[in-house]
């Protein structure tokens, strides 16, 4: 078995992500990928079985990268308040950060047949046992955790995509958003 390069793995993510968000998933084609991230097809092929195991991987990398983000930034010792303002800032953040990887992660979220097939995503469990302890310890009320993300996740994604305000007007958004959410969310 070849030796993987580092370099030309991560080419053919890039090369992945830019054809995906250039072309959709059926205009992408493994000749399309290797062309762009300068590998030969059969290069593709030892790192990847075939095109929707290479999309799956890829997309289960970066999802769970998303929410090793979130949770990286989290910080246990802080007031709920605070918990949930820095957990909105950093999900705004990675987004403006990572742009294209989390354009592919969302479309690829959003194209049933692909992203149901992906398991193992320890990353919004996670999230969800946060949220659940939250609850537990009076910070959050007792509201479903798939309705708590989308109150908190849904609203900061449409700012921080949202093309027509500069960053100032965004920021102004966004901290108005913390506080509504705050109030919705908490006890």
């Amino acid at each position: 078995m070849r030796r993987k390069d580092d370099e030309k793995v991560r080419n053919i993510k890039e090369a992945v992500i830019k054809l995906i968000l250039q072309e959709g998933f059926h205009g992408t084609s493994v000749s399309k990928i290797a062309r762009l991230a300068g590998v030969s097809p059969a290069t593709v092929y030892i790192y990847y079985e075939n095109k929707d195991v290479m999309l799956h991987d890829i997309y289960l990398e970066y999802s769970e990268e998303i929410y090793d983000y979130l949770l990286d930034s989290m910080k246990q010792e802080l007031e709920g308040r605070r918990q949930i303002e820095l957990l909105i800032r950093s999900y705004y953040n990675y987004i403006l950060e990572n742009k294209e990887i989390f354009s592919f992660v969302e479309q690829f979220s959003n194209c049933p047949s692909l992203a149901n097939s992906c398991s193992g995503k320890q990353g919004i469990c996670k999230i969800y046992h946060m949220m659940a302890e939250m609850k537990q310890n009076h910070i959050l009320r007792d509201y479903r955790e798939d309705n708590l993300l989308a109150i908190i996740f849904q609203p900061v994604k449409a700012i921080a995509v949202d093309n027509r305000k500069d960053a100032a007007q965004k920021e102004d958004l966004l901290t108005e958003l913390i506080i509504m959410i705050q109030d919705a969310i908490m006890m």
